[in-house]
């Protein structure tokens, strides 16, 4: 390839990994002819010239329900943002913890970065990875004062509109169906519900908060047990389609009907196993592609291992609200 391009070896070695001293011109020459000849470089060709192992680390460990289809959908972005790098991912299992699966990839160095998912509030491992020389990007904020790249989801002003939406349809009474608790999003969505409880004049009622709900029949037993109590909730805002589906359950159950009834906002990450717009009657949702946000934490990561100011690769994604059937005013309202 170099002989029909007239350039040296060298040259069309720097121009297909991506060395930046080589011109704009000479790079899209190589790669169009890379493409029409069919050329790949070889792999380990590349990691020598460009010191990059071609891929990104990502731990598990058997409690953190590897193959559950929030962690899947995130994984298939990931991967297919890496692939665009012609790079892979590495998912690494550590069956004894985590901080010993990072120490162990900092010790056989097989991966050029490591991703961070299920951020927690008092979450160490960002520094745990500065220390062992491994460049990280997490998916959610924490609170460590390491820069480091991040991506986050704006959870607290997806919450606070949902709730604006249904203050706005005459709703008082707004229950929030979380998650787990110590994650960093769980506290952004606390955030969310109780400031727009504040601007409204109101006092966020503790009585309607539920969290540590890891499935539809942990949210079906809550929602069922405030409908059940002497002020029920008129609208719930749930973390999840998968906790909408159990609060669902619980209003069928007492003999209700969701939007004529009880209203119901939940967080759609788009997975194609549950769709809130599938559902009878469709969910109201705050929206955003987890597949997507894979994507984009893949290119942050290459980003990074190019050389980029972790400082400067933290970004916060604004969510959608968009309005489907199963949000309506209070009956009282009508």
């Amino acid at each position: 390839m170099s002989q029909h391009l007239g350039l040296s070896q060298t040259t069309v070695s720097r121009a297909l990994n991506g060395f930046p001293e080589v011109n704009e011109t000479t790079r899209l020459r190589v790669q169009e002819a890379a493409s029409r000849f069919g050329y790949a470089p070889n792999a380990s060709a590349r990691r020598l010239a460009t010191g990059r192992l071609g891929a990104i680390g990502i731990v598990t460990s058997p409690q953190s329900r590897t193959f559950d289809p929030f962690f899947s959908t995130f994984l298939a972005g990931l991967t297919e943002g890496a692939a665009r790098d012609d790079g892979d991912v590495l998912v690494c299992s550590a069956p004894q913890g985590e901080e010993i699966g990072y120490r162990r990839i900092a010790r056989i160095k097989n991966v050029d970065a490591v991703v961070l998912t299920g951020v927690r509030i008092d979450d160490m491992r960002v520094r745990l990875l500065s220390h062992l020389g491994l460049p990280v990007v997490t998916f959610g904020r924490g609170a460590s004062s390491i820069p480091h790249a991040f991506l986050d989801l704006d959870h607290a002003g997806a919450v606070l509109r949902a709730v604006e939406l249904l203050f706005g349809l005459g709703h008082r009474r707004v229950a929030l169906l979380g998650g787990e608790a110590r994650l960093t999003f769980s506290e952004q969505r606390r955030s969310g519900w109780r400031a727009a409880f504040l601007q409204a004049g109101l006092d966020a009622p503790t009585d309607l908060l539920a969290e540590d709900l890891f499935d539809d029949g942990a949210a079906r037993h809550a929602a069922r047990h405030m409908l059940q109590g002497g002020d029920p909730p008129t609208a719930f805002v749930c973390a999840d389609v998968f906790l909408a589906l159990g609060c669902g359950q619980a209003i069928a159950d007492l003999g209700l009907a969701i939007g004529d009834d009880v209203s119901i906002v939940a967080h759609d990450d788009g997975l194609d196993v549950l769709r809130a717009d599938g559902l009878h009657p469709a969910l109201t949702t705050t929206h955003v592609s987890l597949r997507a946000a894979g994507r984009r934490v893949a290119e942050l990561a290459s980003e990074l291992i190019g050389g980029a100011d972790p400082s400067q690769l933290q970004e916060v994604w604004t969510v959608d609200l968009i309005f489907r059937a199963s949000t309506r005013p209070p009956r009282k309202r009508r």
